[in-house]
Formats: structure tokens, C-alpha cells, sequence
């Protein structure tokens, strides 16, 4: 459509543009005609004599101020007279009565200008504004037009929910946010049914906000609710609101309700609604914003809104603390939903969820993968299996397996593994001690998460890693655990020192680890004995800062308290060094055995640890517990590539189901057993059954 009416008004412009040239072509007059000037005219009439070459023969002097000669050789000129014209007549006005009385000139013409062909000249001009407006009534058509790129800057750019949709998302498809699904129910539940709640005087909240971390599934849980209620579902990004020109983030919001106040019921779903609802007022300059304009809008439409229209309103954004407060009073956002990382049952279900499309092998224990996953989101555990697929793929392998799950789980903490880079004996020995002195000091803490895998093997920015998982999620942290994480932290420094004698930068991303810890310990959580339970900063001081707020990091204290806190945070690190030093020392000898180990082998598991930190260990039994898990491995991979085989062989049918003959028995062999269980008939009885259904079996 927009193509056409381009192209249509390129050839009316073409077209005029060439009946304008033309006109001007032919209306230029005789070619042949020599303009002069008034100068030579004069000449003429006093220098005429009765000669064939210069002797005029014919003078026309038009009111329109212009004298045309013609010569009794044919030559013909013309002269704008102009201010002259007056002039000529009045001085040779008699002149030229004497030459036409002496047969000089045979014909002397004063005649007024025709009018008959005089508009010609005027026409290129008016084809000009004909065109203009011709052009300027296309254009104004085609912005005015229903599918006009004009009028389309004030259209909100929603994406309305379909029934007919393939990916439509529901709540089962949704794991690990129970309560946050329980809240979402009750609002389908009333589009559905709003009888329900208005007989008890119940009024459901206008706008519903999804708060929490990127990744935990805000948006998923709104395209649940799109596919979960039998209303249109409009949904709109918060930055397609704003845009360079003036107002058109305003016509947006009033396109979008008005839009939706046009079914009965509907909900409205603003994704990242931050980028349009901020703190009015943010930023430094002085200078009107477009996005409040916006923003006071929505605040407007939202307000006005009856119980009667059915309209609800969700959000989701990560950052709360930046919304304007006007946008979260009762009326508008009543509700607001904390989308938090799922806890261990969550990330269970969630990995249930994701394995669905992928063929995952029998020894899969998704269980097992839950727990090594602490502070995983929705998106994490997704992109986890997604990794593990592709792996298994380039394995050339038809099934997932836990090998690949761990392998995925490695890389996406530190990045691919790389084996091929060449590293001194010196740097590997660095490296060995390192880990170990981290591992030796968890082992001896209280109040930390058991080791479940060290390498020296460098994978993205890390020369090695330890890794421990928590056995069960906790909400908080207590003094004493907060302090075995800077012990742990400081050990790989202390067992370069003890070792080597000496220290590397290695280290540095642990003593940034144990400074920040100390510091959130003083400032924010009150383990402090000498400062007390006081918040040192504003309450915002551990977000980001934004603009319009704060302009830095918040500091109500003064400059002997701060020294006071460096103080504190200095003490903690030295005691915990101290501490983390004495352990190593009483164990030295573990050190270097765990160190040794890994020097030769790159890597130990959790298990191979805990042998080694006995005193009795030797290299022996640890590589005896490598080699058994080895073995187990290789049967299940063996047994897994049987069953594969014999899959394949079975035949199936169009979906991918046993043939219909085998599902019919499997079904009566369940529906017998159940029989078997809960029947209280007699013995005998129970053996026809048995051999009844033995018999359909065969049958």
C-alpha cells in the first residue's frame, strides 16, 4: 500500500513536470525573433531611409509595452519598452507619422495587447500550483490513510494473543513459582468469572507488577496468563513507548487502552515497564522529559478505570526501586508479585519442564542437578540443558546424559575448559597449591558447603576452580558462615605463601570476595561488635545508583566513623587470615597430598576429596574411586546404547507409540494388578482373574 501511493505520486510529478517544460517550450515565442533594446529602436527610426536592407517596413506598438520591427529584408526584432513606451511616442510620435506619410514605412500599428493567448504565459505557473496541491492532497490522503506510516507513530505497538497460537504458554508449563501462579489464578479466575467475586463487594486489583531478578520467569508467567484467560491479551514493551518525537508516547498509552476498553474484558501486559515509569523528575537536566509526559499519561488511564470495564493491567520489571511512587499506590499496582529464584523443588520441576523436547537418559538424576544449581534462575536452568544438548550433539550421541549436564554446569560458571594451553610446571604447581589451600581451609570450616569438584584445568579467566555446593537452600547467612567464606577465600593466598613463599596475583579476585564480605558485614548487616547494629549508607546503598536519587553511593557518616569501619573491615580479614593459616599449618601434609593429586591428575571430585583428607589416604584408593566411577559409567553407557539399539528395532507407530496390540495389554496388565490389590475377593476368585487377564494377554 505504501509502496503504491509512493509510486503514484512520483508519476503525477513526473507527468506535470513535463507538461510544464513543454508549455514553457512553446510559449517562449519565435525563435527567429532578436530581442534589442530601446537604444537600437531609436536608431532605427532616425536613421530609416528608403533602402531595402535597413528601411522598416512594419511597427507594431502594442500596450503592453513592447515594439515588434520587421525589416523589408524579413528581419524581425522585438523591444521591451517598458518605462520607454510613453517616451516613444511622445518624442516620435510625429517622427514616425512623416516616415509613414513619405511611404517609409509602409505600416505602423498602435494596437492594444491580445488577451486571446495571454494566459498562456501565466499557465506553467499555475500547472506549478495545481501540482502542489495536487501532491500536497495525496500526501495528506496517504497519512490519513488506515495503514498510514504517519499516523502509525501514535499507535501502540501491542502484540495481541491469539487462540490459534502454536508456543501458547499455560500455567503447568510454568514450574517452580507456585504461589506466584496461585496469585495469577485468582486474576483469570475473575475475567472468567466476575460474578464470583463482585456478590461478596470483592474488587480485583486494577494492575498486578511482577517484581524480581532477570530470568526468573516475569514474562513467562504473564504469557501463562495469555494463554490461560479467554480475553484479548495485549502486550507492549515500556520502551516502545518513547520515541524522538514530541507526544507520541502519550498517543501510544491512550491508543493502547483505548484499544483494549473495546472487548469487555482484557488485560494489558507492559513488559520492562522501568524504561516508561521511572522517578519523575530523574536525571540532571533541568529540561521537560518526554517520558514523564508518558508516564502521566498511563497514571491517567490507569486511574480511570470503573470496576465495570474489566480491564487489569500487569507489569514486570527488575528494578522497583526506580519506579515512580505514584505508579505503585493502591488504585494502580495494587498488587505486586516477588518472582524469586526457585528454591531446590523449583529448580527440580523447572528442569522436569525444560527435558520434556529433549531425550534425556534413564540415569538422568534431576535431583542431583537441582542441588549443585543454587541461584540458578528459570533462564539458567533452560540455557543448562540447552548447553548439555549441544554437546551431547557433538558427541554424536542420541540421549542427554548427567556427563553433559555437569560438563554445561562447568562451563557456564567459568566458560569452555581449556586444555590445549600450555602452562609452566612452576604456574601448574601455583595453581595446585591454590586450589588446594581453598579446599583444605572448607573442609575444616564449620559452617560451609561441602567440596564438590576441584581441577586445575583453566577454563575462561580461572587457571582452576573450586566448587562447593550447599546441601539445602538457605534464606540468610549467619556471622559464622560469613566468616568461613573469607577463611576459604584468603586460603589459596596462604598456601602460596606457606609453600612457595611467596605470592602471585591469582589471588586477587579472593581478596576482593573477602573485602566485600567484611564490608557488607559492618555497613549493612550489623555483625560489627564494635560499631553495633547500625546501616552505614542509605537504604539504597547496596543498588545501583540512579540518577535523580542518588548520584553516588550513599554516606551518612562522617570521616572517623569510615575510618572506624575500615578498621573493623581490616580486623575481620587478618582474623580470618589468621585463622585460615593456623588450619593449613595443622595440616600441611593434607596440602601437599591433595596438591600432589591434582598435579598428576588435573581434577578431583568431592568423593576422592574426602578420601584424601583422611589421614590413611593414599593415591591408591583415590584413583580406585576414579576408576570404579569409571567403570559404572561405561556400563550405563553400555546399557544405555543397548536400549537404545533395541528401540530403534521396536517397531512403533506414526507418532512414535507402541503398537496398539501391546498398549492394550500393558493396560490390562495394570488394570489387573490393581485388582490384585484392592479386590477382597477370595483366593480362588483372585487366581480366574489372574488367568483371565493371563488369557486377554495372550489373546
Amino acid at each position: 500500500m505504501k509502496r503504491n501511493i509512493i509510486r503514484e505520486l512520483i508519476f503525477y510529478a513526473i507527468i506535470i513536470a513535463l507538461i510544464v517544460v513543454a508549455l514553457s517550450v512553446l510559449l517562449s515565442g519565435n525563435k527567429q525573433t532578436v530581442k534589442k533594446n530601446y537604444g537600437d529602436l531609436v536608431a532605427y527610426i532616425d536613421e530609416t531611409i528608403p533602402d531595402e536592407e535597413v528601411q522598416i517596413q512594419k511597427l507594431t506598438i502594442t500596450t503592453g509595452y513592447v515594439a515588434k520591427v520587421t525589416l523589408k529584408n524579413n528581419q524581425t526584432f522585438s523591444v521591451k519598452l517598458g518605462q520607454y513606451y510613453s517616451l516613444l511616442l511622445h518624442d516620435y510620435g510625429k517622427r514616425l507619422s512623416e516616415l509613414c506619410a513619405k511611404g517609409i514605412i509602409t505600416e505602423l500599428i498602435l494596437e492594444p495587447e491580445s488577451n486571446s493567448m495571454a494566459w498562456l504565459s501565466y499557465l506553467p505557473m499555475i500547472l506549478l500550483i495545481i501540482a502542489i496541491v495536487v501532491i500536497w492532497f495525496i500526501s495528506f490522503r496517504a497519512m490519513n490513510g488506515k495503514n498510514s506510516k504517519f499516523n502509525s507513530f501514535g499507535r501502540a505497538k501491542t502484540k495481541q494473543a491469539t487462540q490459534s497460537d502454536k508456543d501458547k504458554v499455560y500455567f503447568r508449563d510454568v514450574a517452580g513459582a507456585d504461589e506466584e501462579k496461585e496469585e495469577l489464578v485468582e486474576i483469570v479466575e475473575f475475567l472468567k468469572d466476575p460474578q464470583k467475586y463482585t456478590k461478596l463487594g470483592a474488587r480485583i486489583p486494577h494492575g498486578v507488577l511482577l517484581v524480581g531478578p532477570p530470568g526468573t520467569g516475569k514474562t513467562l508467567l504473564a504469557k501463562a496468563v495469555a494463554g490461560e484467560a479467554d480475553v484479548p491479551f495485549y502486550s507492549i514493551s515500556g520502551s516502545d513507548f518513547v520515541e524522538m518525537y514530541v507526544g507520541v508516547g502519550a498517543s501510544r498509552v491512550r491508543d493502547l487502552f483505548e484499544t483494549a476498553r473495546r472487548s469487555p474484558a482484557a488485560i494489558i501486559f507492559i513488559d520492562e515497564i522501568d524504561a516508561v515509569g521511572r522517578h519523575r523528575g530523574a536525571g540532571l537536566g533541568g529540561g521537560h522529559d518526554e517520558r514523564e509526559q508518558t508516564l502521566n499519561q498511563l497514571l491517567v488511564e490507569m486511574d480511570g478505570f470503573g470496576s465495570h470495564e474489566g480491564i487489569i493491567v500487569m507489569a514486570a520489571t527488575n528494578r522497583p526501586d526506580i519506579l515512580d511512587p505514584a505508579l505503585l499506590r493502591p488504585g494502580r499496582f495494587d498488587r505486586q508479585v516477588t518472582v524469586n529464584y526457585p528454591d531446590i523443588k523449583g529448580r527440580e520441576e523447572i528442569l522436569k519442564v525444560h527435558a520434556r523436547k529433549k531425550p534425556m537418559e534413564a540415569g538422568v538424576d534431576f535431583r542431583k542437578v537441582a542441588q549443585s544449581t543454587v541461584g540458578f534462575t528459570g533462564a539458567d536452568l533452560a540455557n543448562l540443558l540447552n548447553e548439555a544438548a549441544l554437546l551431547a550433539a557433538k558427541k554424536n550421541k542420541h540421549l542427554i546424559g548427567m556427563e553433559e549436564i555437569q560438563a554445561s554446569y562447568m562451563k557456564m560458571l567459568l566458560g569452555p575448559q581449556k586444555k590445549t594451553r600450555v602452562r609452566t610446571e612452576k604456574d601448574n604447581k601455583l595453581v595446585a597449591y591454590h586450589e588446594a589451600g581453598h579446599a583444605v581451609v572448607t573442609y575444616y570450616c564449620k559452617h560451609t558447603d561441602p567440596v564438590k569438584h576441584i581441577t586445575i584445568i583453566p577454563a575462561g579467566r580461572a587457571g582452576g576452580v573450586t566448587i562447593r555446593v550447599p546441601q539445602e537452600d538457605q534464606l540468610g547467612k549467619t556471622k559464622g558462615e560469613m566468616m568461613d567464606d573469607i577463611r576459604i577465600s584468603l586460603g589459596g593466598r596462604i598456601a602460596e605463601e606457606l609453600i612457595l613463599d611467596d605470592i602471585s596475583t591469582g589471588a586477587s579476585s579472593d581478596i576482593q570476595q573477602a573485602t566485600r564480605v567484611a564490608r557488607d558485614m559492618v555497613t549493612r548487616y550489623g555483625m560489627s561488635e564494635k560499631l553495633g547494629a547500625v546501616l552505614y549508607g542509605n537504604e539504597h546503598s547496596a543498588d545501583e545508583v540512579f540518577l535523580g536519587r542518588d548520584f553516588s553511593s550513599g554516606k551518612n557518616y562522617s570521616e572517623k566513623t569510615a575510618a572506624e569501619i575500615d578498621d573493623e573491615i581490616r580486623a575481620m580479614i587478618e582474623q580470618a587470615y589468621k585463622d585460615a593459616k593456623q588450619i593449613l599449618t595443622d595440616h600441611i601434609d593434607r596440602l601437599h597430598f591433595v596438591a600432589q593429586y591434582l598435579l598428576k591428575h588435573e581434577s578431583m571430585d568431592g568423593d576422592q576429596f574426602a578420601a584424601a583428607m583422611k589421614d590413611d589416604a593414599t593415591v591408591e584408593e583415590l584413583e580406585r574411586i576414579a576408576a570404579e566411577k569409571a567403570e559404572q559409567s561405561r556400563r550405563d553407557n553400555e546399557e544405555r546404547a543397548k536400549a537404545e539399539a533395541e528401540a530403534k528395532k521396536k517397531p512403533v507407530g506414526e507418532e512414535g507409540l507402541p503398537p496398539l496390540e501391546e498398549m492394550l495389554n500393558d493396560i490390562d496388565a495394570e488394570v489387573a494388578a490393581e485388582e490384585k490389590n484392592t479386590s477382597a475377593k477370595s483366593e480362588t476368585e483372585g487366581k480366574t482373574t489372574e488367568s483371565s487377564n493371563s488369557e486377554d494377554s495372550n489373546e
